[in-house]
């Protein structure tokens, strides 16, 4: 053991020197000493705590590092050891986990997350459903769920009860409730003929530069234009935006990938799955019927068309937001049930979710032969894109689909990069440092580094073999302190789907 003197002067050696974390949105909160809430939820906190013997995939794509000590300390990760050449070892004071078996890897940053829940009235088994359709809140059981998944970071992508939205994150990142560090989004930016009917419609250009301007000076740190807006209405959204040095993502149907990418949008929602420039009889500022079907279909990196919009969005710098598994539900039991998961929601969630995937087996095969060369063509368009040096983000995209919830949607997504031709740290690195990069919080999350934020995931098993193993997750560190994910789960079974 070294003296505490030698202890600090072999951490710093050891420590990269890094530059002061530049300005961002607020997204990350200080650390807050976990109310007496949390601590049913916390399963390690101490001053000073050493991850032993762990494997560290590191969130930047490269290899695993095997036999580590990750210490953690103030909230930071104070070192990244080599546990076979280390001389620093623990103090009678701190805590000492022996996680042989174990893999360390970055918090994942949910980048298409929502905290609400889509609900059809009245839904059957045949598909029917009464009007209207209603967006209920799921600021309870939402926020456990990423976090018991391992989503310390999150971007809320679209509001429905922002004042909900922005008053949580101050809970959470006053230690009061659990739940990432939340990026949260305004009010969607949607047109006319919105079939939400939670949703304001602009009325103009004027009016989406006056909504950006006000929900930006009440605290929401991102926009998301939705299916209706208008092209002049996107581009003075994107101009407000800028100004206060916010981002715009879009899911977008009226507008076009290349049309919103020369506007100067920052993101795109659901990779190429919902761009409509290829749909026969689009006019401009509508969303057709067909909402991109037929452009995802003909499609592919090698067509004209799939490599230019490439070049164009990379040379615009516009991200991609991956979002595999909400379009993976197209395909008729393409995956088995999650037993865990389907233990969260309510029995009329799970029953309504039941009948979805029902109707979905016994659809016509085109229906199915499409949904799979869809969802094949996206997923060769985000790999080419991600090749050809595009930023890809990634996130499930939890709505009303019982198929895709919270935190097992995103541990899901990651899977499926891989799936999509991705190395598993390659995917690893999608849904942490690319989402940390484009939230510009690069310098402080995403990576596992001396000097970042200790928010980490440690799970059992070996993800860069075996993908399916970021599954088993035994711990989430938020800002140093460790969560029980099971505990986290145990307190919303059967409540997802009710709030």
């Amino acid at each position: 053991m070294l003296t505490g003197l030698l202890f600090a002067a072999a951490l710093a050696a050891a420590s990269p020197k890094t530059a002061p974390p530049a300005p961002a949105p607020n997204i990350l909160a200080p650390p807050a000493t976990p109310s007496a809430a949390l601590q049913p939820f916390v399963k390690v906190a101490a001053p000073r705590i050493f991850l032993m013997g762990v494997r560290v995939i590191d969130g930047t794509g490269a290899p695993p590092l095997e036999n580590r000590i990750v210490i953690i300390a103030d909230g930071k990760i104070q070192g990244v050891l080599d546990g076979m050449t280390s001389r620093i070892g623990p103090g009678p004071d701190d805590k000492v986990l022996d996680l042989q078996g174990h893999t360390v890897m970055p918090g994942l940053v949910g980048m298409h997350d929502h905290l609400y829940y889509i609900a059809r009235p009245n839904a059957d088994a045949a598909g029917h459903s009464d009007p209207p359709l209603v967006v209920p809140q799921m600021t309870f059981s939402a926020p456990r769920l990423y976090l018991a998944a391992g989503v310390t970071t999150m971007r809320t992508t679209g509001s429905v009860e922002p004042y909900a939205d922005l008053n949580l994150k101050q809970m959470i990142d006053k230690g009061a409730l659990p739940g990432p560090h939340l990026d949260v989004t305004a009010p969607y930016l949607e047109g006319a003929n919105s079939p939400f009917i939670q949703m304001h419609q602009l009325k103009d250009a004027e009016d989406a530069r006056r909504t950006v301007a006000f929900w930006a000076d009440q605290g929401a740190t991102s926009f998301k234009a939705y299916m209706n807006i208008t092209r002049a209405e996107l581009g003075a959204a994107i101009t407000e935006a800028h100004k206060r040095g916010l981002k715009v993502t879009g899911h977008l149907c009226s507008v076009t990938y290349p049309e919103a990418a020369d506007l100067g949008i920052d993101d795109l929602e659901h990779a190429f799955y919902v761009n409509t420039q290829l749909d026969p009889g689009k006019q401009p500022d509508v969303c057709p019927a067909s909402s991109g079907e037929p452009t995802i279909l003909g499609m592919t990196p090698a067509s004209p068309e799939g490599s230019a919009l490439i070049r164009q969005l990379i040379a615009k710098k516009v991200a991609v937001t991956s979002t595999l598994p909400v379009f993976e539900q197209r395909v008729a039991y393409r995956v088995p049930l999650n037993p865990r998961a389907m233990a969260v929601l309510t029995p009329e969630a799970r029953e309504a979710y039941l009948y979805a995937r029902n109707r979905a087996a016994s659809a016509p095969r085109e229906a199915t032969v499409n949904g799979l060369k869809a969802l094949t063509n996206t997923m060769a368009m985000e790999k080419a894109f991600a090749d050809a040096g595009g930023l890809l983000l990634a996130g499930p995209d939890p709505t009303g689909n019982g198929g895709v919830i919270p935190g097992f949607g995103d541990q899901r997504e990651v899977e499926l990069l891989v799936e999509a031709g991705f190395t598993p740290v390659q995917a690893i690195r999608v849904a942490t440092l690319n989402g940390a990069t484009y939230l510009g919080l690069a310098d402080r999350i995403g990576s596992v580094a001396p000097g970042k934020n200790a928010d980490l995931v440690v799970v059992k098993g070996d993800p860069s073999k075996a993908i399916a193993d970021i599954e088993n997750v035994v711990i989430v560190f938020k800002d140093g302190v460790g969560y029980d994910p099971d505990k986290l789960l145990e307190s919303v079974r059967g409540r997802y789907g009710q709030y």
